[in-house]
């Protein structure tokens, strides 16, 4: 995902804010030693940070469903990340260096979300939008000046792009056959006075067929196999048997 995220940027900025220039784009860390390096005009994405985004995370199982609405597949939901990016300019001039900076901003901020099907690898397969964030406030977990302060070189000029995208986990999760049958109900009375009874189907507190006890007469027998599904049985509906006291 980290990979198809960093193409994503590359595509994005090269069609939007170089305008096809003879300006390398690069994402290495802009150390002392790259600087020294460097020849010609350029643009850094440094991916510096990784963090889940825990307030878009889905605490529950997504279901796949054929085109009879029938559950073909359960998956664990698609997680998103926010990958954070230190953008920087590296130019003669610092004039020019601020000329591409807007370029940059104005491009990040005309891509604020990018639908699936123009993202590509495997962003598309989560169907899910990438946010693009760029110059948000700084938090206790990224500061830019202790980033400079690391990599050991001057603070300079920069953007702070954060770009949240889903990365699909693909942890199937076992799942139980449709239910195929209605629910099954039968009544039956008694002579004396006494609580009732209920028995749910399989599921229920009370799986298997219900034995009656003293002083009840049953009104309308039930087959015993209407009255829930027996252990072996890989579909089968809710099945109850009532028994009242007669007035």
């Amino acid at each position: 995902m980290i990979h198809d995220v960093d193409q994503l940027l590359e595509k994005l900025v090269r069609r939007e804010a170089l305008n096809g220039g003879s300006v390398d784009l690069v994402f290495d860390a802009p150390t002392k030693e790259w600087v020294a390096r460097r020849s010609g005009p350029s643009v850094n994405l440094y991916l510096y940070d990784i963090r889940e985004d825990l307030q878009r995370r889905v605490p529950i199982w997504e279901d796949k469903r054929a085109a009879n609405g029938e559950v073909e597949g359960r998956f664990q939901p698609a997680r998103r990340f926010r990958l954070a990016y230190l953008v920087t300019a590296w130019t003669q001039r610092p004039e020019d260096e601020h000329r591409l900076l807007s370029s940059l901003l104005v491009c990040f901020l005309r891509n604020p979300m990018l639908k699936p099907g123009d993202l590509g690898g495997s962003l598309d397969e989560a169907q899910l939008p990438v946010y693009i964030d760029v110059g948000q406030p700084e938090t206790q977990e990224r500061s830019l000046a202790d980033i400079w302060s690391a990599m050991g070189g001057e603070l300079k000029p920069s953007l702070d792009v954060v770009v949240t995208a889903p990365i699909v986990v693909g942890n199937p999760s076992p799942y139980g056959p449709p239910v195929r049958s209605a629910p099954t109900i039968g009544l039956a009375t008694r002579a004396a006075a006494g609580p009732a009874e209920i028995v749910g189907g399989p599921n229920g507190p009370m799986g298997t067929r219900a034995r009656p006890k003293p002083g009840f007469v049953s009104a309308d027998p039930i087959p015993e196999e209407q009255v829930g599904a027996r252990p072996g049985k890989k579909e089968g509906g809710l099945s109850l048997r009532v028994r009242g006291a007669r007035r």
